[in-house]
């Protein structure tokens, strides 16, 4: 997983954060084995003149998620991924399981 970060790279996964490719590749292999169902997929170019030399992209997917032995949960998951020579390399990842508004409404 490591390689497809920048060595910068930014990882946020539901509120807990991991920076550099090696810890994200750390806090990957720390999760508990899931399957994820897609549902949507969606990507924008990033058009600014300050990037213009560069090629990147917003990616944005949602679907369930589901650990272990877990039900299924909602997920929201958005990705910014920038060219680097040949490759695309992820610069920004952000992945955040959602809650039906009426578990808002219990608390």
């Amino acid at each position: 997983m490591s390689r497809l970060y920048l060595d910068n790279g930014l990882l946020v996964w539901n509120g807990n954060g991991a920076s550099g490719k090696d810890n994200i590749q750390k806090y990957f292999q720390d999760l508990p084995t899931t399957e994820h169902s897609l549902t949507t997929l969606d990507a924008q170019p990033i058009v600014d003149e300050a990037v213009s030399q560069q090629l990147t992209y917003l990616i944005q997917a949602s679907g369930t998620v589901k650990f272990q032995n877990k039900p299924s949960k909602p997920f929201q998951q958005t990705f910014m991924i920038t060219a680097q020579g040949d490759k695309w390399k992820i610069a920004n990842d952000s992945f955040r399981l959602q809650e039906a508004m009426s578990s808002f409404d219990k608390k």
